[in-house]
């Protein structure tokens, strides 16, 4: 990990666009439903610490979905405060699968 630099703003901004373009209608309802108008940076100790945290795109209940850059991949995690990923989850899943999941298993 030592070449490891945490994704900017704009470069994950650019994934997600890439993935609402290929969404589907139902899927973009769902998207539209739960993201963040405005990406947040989270904190997540002990992992999220180099990075400062990992980027939080989306809101479901008391859940956060937040991209893992060190692993490149969604992850959705609990939440106990605003701004604190409770969790750390190392899965590898885009946008898209993510969605895609949440039809077929619920979250």
């Amino acid at each position: 990990m030592s070449n490891w630099k945490p994704i900017t703003k704009p470069h994950l901004e650019g994934i997600i666009e890439i993935a609402e373009f290929n969404m589907s209608l139902v899927e973009r309802n769902l998207w539209n439903q739960i993201k963040l108008n405005e990406l947040e940076k989270w904190t997540q100790y002990p992992f999220g610490e180099e990075g400062n945290g990992f980027w939080v795109v989306a809101i479901i209940g008391k859940r956060c979905l937040y991209y893992n850059d060190i692993e490149d991949g969604f992850n959705l995690s609990n939440f106990e405060v605003w701004g604190e990923i409770s969790d750390y989850y190392s899965n590898q899943t885009d946008l898209l699968s993510f969605l895609q999941s949440v039809f077929f298993r619920g979250i």
